[in-house]
């Protein structure tokens, strides 16, 4: 793609993240919204293959949907109560149709389907903006929302969410669509807290951000888009592997990695909201996702491919070291012992 059209894709993805982040009015938030859909669309079908122009296209049929609900929303809140201020979205059926229309742009459980097919005909690094950054601007806005939302609405989404992300993921050999419903997983964590700790919610945003980008750019980096790929990166990058081995257990959640912090706190939170059973199944349909990080992990650094040349491994490499990788590397693994200071933070 040309550098300059790159560039003004990217900046107006961050106008529209801005603008939306940033506002009170619904229009406003609306417009943002629909800046960050169109600077995307080229970006997924840079490629030309008709496996991405088919991926833009359903991109662009869902989030036109859903902005088409957002701004339904905002205006039955405004014919009933006369506001068009964000955080006073008071009407029972505008919430029920705004969460419906997030849930449609996040990708949540029942209007998941589309985000696996998107991510599959992306690059990988489209793919880590549309986990990662495109996620962000609808998340805001239930952050904003959080006080008026159907608290059991959202549990219930949560609960389909972790489960179906998790048990849909077992059976997938791409790493990108792995990675999707490792995605739909994560956001059915943000969505069970929002209501009760919308700080928490965005902590664990932020978190899930961090160890996913570490994943996403170590498998660009290695070239990987199938597991078969996978078993094999171990001859050529021995080092990115090892890192990969240890990214992916914190993605799952598993101490003492940094994606411990937010589940251990999330199951803290709904204890203190007297959710014990919401609490045990979310953390009880979160095993099933760790299923397939640990594959992954198992494919990437334990598996060797039959019939492979008996060389020295190449852990010195001549090529630079990526210093994004290793700083998000070391993020995803060494954040816990210091939990206390970003508690105190957020």
């Amino acid at each position: 793609m040309n550098p300059q059209a790159k560039l003004i894709f990217t900046t107006s993805l961050l106008l529209g993240t801005t603008i939306t982040i940033s506002s009170n009015h619904w229009i406003l938030a609306w417009t943002g919204l629909e800046i960050n859909t169109l600077a995307i669309l080229p970006l997924i079908s840079k490629s030309h293959h008709p496996r991405a122009v088919e991926a833009a296209t359903k991109y662009f049929l869902v989030q036109a949907a859903a902005s088409a609900l957002v701004l339904f929303s905002s205006m039955t809140n405004a014919w009933h109560t006369g506001q068009w201020d964000i955080t006073q979205l008071t009407h029972p059926t505008s919430c029920l149709i705004l969460t419906s229309a997030i849930a449609i742009k996040l990708g949540l459980v029942p209007f998941h389907f589309w985000f696996p097919e998107v991510l599959q005909g992306s690059p990988l690094t489209t793919g880590l903006l549309l986990s990662t950054a495109m996620k962000f601007p609808p998340i805001t806005l239930l952050f904003m929302t959080s006080q008026s939302l159907n608290s059991t609405l959202l549990t219930t989404m949560a609960i389909m969410s972790t489960a179906l992300g998790g048990w849909m993921g077992l059976n997938q050999t791409q790493t990108r669509k792995i990675l999707a419903f490792s995605s739909i997983s994560h956001l059915g964590w943000m969505a069970i807290i929002i209501t009760y700790s919308p700080k928490l919610a965005l902590l664990n945003f932020y978190l899930y951000t961090l160890m996913t980008a570490a994943v996403f750019l170590t498998m660009n980096s290695m070239k990987v888009l199938k597991l078969s790929t996978l078993m094999t990166s171990w001859t050529k990058s021995p080092a990115l592997s090892t890192t990969l081995l240890l990214t992916l257990p914190s993605l799952a959640g598993l101490p003492p990695l940094t994606g411990f912090l937010p589940k251990w706190l999330i199951i803290q939170e709904l204890t203190k909201q007297e959710m014990p059973l919401m609490a045990t199944m979310i953390s009880l349909l979160s095993l099933l996702s760790l299923f397939f990080y640990l594959r992954l992990a198992y494919c990437s650094t334990i598996t060797l491919p039959p019939h492979t040349t008996n060389h020295m491994k190449r852990w010195h490499v001549h090529k630079p070291v990526n210093t994004q990788i290793a700083i998000l590397t070391t993020l995803s693994i060494m954040l816990l012992p210091i939990s206390p200071i970003i508690l105190t933070i957020m």
